[in-house]
């Protein structure tokens, strides 16, 4: 392994090529396989095991992406969620299994292997960035080419995230989305370029925002600021709430059960967090008189139940 550490340790993989040319033989790289301490992820292509499996789903995309993208060169540029992953977007419901990169040498469009060529016009100047050394497709652009290989869903939870993150402003991707209409699989994408909204704050709200829609629930106020006037003579905002539709006196909370893992402040516990949450949704209910409700994941996979559920809240008729 002493041969293959520098690559492996300044990129994460090395090639068998460079393999050979550092003294190792074929023999040896099959015995590292065996042994547990290289994982060949592609043809000719190892990483050190344990960090393979360090890797969620997205960073193994990401390497995979690495090593496609030092084999071809300038011949491409990464680009749909390959792209959208190097720009630092949220990505949910896309396979990333397989690297998509677009032809910029004439090369035919095809699949190949871990590979999606596509064919397409590409503006040097205006349609590529640099990140960390490999030439993608800008955010804006990629946001839509997300959308044109997977479904609306997906595309809102890449466009938000891309409006969230400051990389573009809603009209930046109206726009972008103009110069893409015409391309294969643009027209589904409409609405969702319309409900596009960098208030949304996380891939749940996304989702949730997408599912309600569809089921004719009226769109909510995003990031809901709840203000006690009688107890803070600031009146600054005692809470930001994720989903709101006041004239019907509902709140929505997101996914919060997840969250108080990655924000706890020093010294405190899961079950503090648990606790504030809980007097938070209580002076939430007391300033405000709204019902509060909680969405998580596990509901997003009962869609149906999860619908009647807010149309109750919101004092809706079932849908017909």
């Amino acid at each position: 392994m002493d041969a293959v550490d520098a690559p492996l340790a300044q990129r994460g993989f090395v090639t068998r090529a460079e393999a050979l040319a550092r003294g190792m033989t074929d023999k040896q790289l099959g015995a590292e396989v065996r042994a547990g301490n290289l994982t060949r992820f592609r043809q000719g292509t190892y990483a050190s095991t344990q960090q393979w499996r360090s890797l969620d789903a997205q960073g193994r995309h990401l390497l995979r992406l690495s090593a496609v993208m030092a084999s071809l060169g300038d011949a491409v540029r990464a680009s749909h969620v390959s792209s959208a992953l190097m720009n630092g977007l949220d990505v949910w419901g896309v396979d990333l299994s397989r690297v998509h990169v677009t032809r910029v040498d004439g090369g035919a469009g095809r699949h190949e292997g871990d590979v999606v060529h596509h064919v397409g016009q590409v503006d040097e100047a205006a349609d590529v960035v640099v990140v960390d050394g490999m030439g993608c497709t800008a955010p804006t652009r990629a946001a839509v080419e997300v959308g044109l290989i997977s479904t609306p869903e997906s595309f809102l939870v890449t466009a938000d995230s891309l409006l969230r993150k400051g990389l573009a402003t809603h009209s930046q991707l109206a726009r972008r989305y103009g110069d893409m209409e015409c391309w294969p699989e643009s027209q589904k994408l409409q609405l969702a370029v319309r409900m596009a909204d960098g208030a949304a704050g996380s891939v749940g709200e996304s989702r949730l925002r997408w599912l309600l829609w569809g089921h004719g629930i009226p769109a909510p106020v995003l990031q809901y600021e709840v203000r006690r006037p009688g107890v803070d003579p600031t009146c600054r905002p005692f809470a930001t709430c994720d989903l709101a539709w006041p004239e019907l006196g509902l709140i929505i909370e997101f996914d919060g059960l997840v969250k108080y893992g990655r924000l706890l402040r020093p010294g405190q516990t899961p079950s503090d967090a648990v606790i504030a949450e809980k007097l938070r949704e209580d002076g939430i209910r007391e300033c405000t008189g709204f019902q509060v409700i909680r969405v998580t994941w596990a509901d997003l996979e009962h869609p149906s139940a999860l619908v009647a559920r807010v149309r109750r809240a919101l004092g809706l008729t079932a849908a017909a």
